[in-house]
């Protein structure tokens, strides 16, 4: 596996969801298992498109509980300029249900007015504080709503 492989993989990222994606995320998948965070991790530092930043972050959740650089990615994508980014981060971090990033979530409520972004961070909070990752999608915990991964 060269690096120029793993890159022309990374290319084909574009947020959009395209069968062209979801294939080289499968096949970046299998050639670096738990490490694939760490490399969107870089092309998410790197790059212009919020399209593709999103798209970074939302390949990393699954990864969220387990390996630290998907835990940084949510963490930098609660700053990002696009509230997209900002909610795939939310739910990330969500996902992760890491206490250490609390003090993230509420310092992302001050930092940004639009009321998207705090219902966001607070569902991810509330989630993250009852240790149950549904209640990031299930906002009046009915218990009807899951969060699928």
């Amino acid at each position: 596996m060269s690096d120029d492989h793993l890159f022309a993989l990374l290319d084909k990222l574009d947020g959009r969801g395209s069968d062209q994606e979801f294939n080289a995320i499968r096949e970046l998948r299998r050639l670096v298992g738990d490490k694939l965070p760490s490399l969107l991790l870089v092309k998410y530092r790197s790059e212009k498109k919020w399209q593709i930043r999103c798209s970074c972050v939302y390949h990393s959740i699954k990864y969220a509980r387990n390996v630290t650089d998907a835990v940084q990615l949510g963490i930098e994508g609660l700053s990002d300029k696009s509230k997209v980014v900002r909610y795939r981060s939310c739910m990330l971090l969500a996902y992760s249900l890491n206490k250490e990033v609390l003090p993230a979530l509420y310092e992302i409520k001050q930092k940004f007015k639009d009321e998207e972004t705090i219902g966001n961070a607070d569902s991810a909070i509330d989630a993250i504080e009852n240790q149950n990752t549904n209640f990031f999608v299930d906002r009046k915990h009915t218990g009807k709503i899951t969060l699928n991964v």
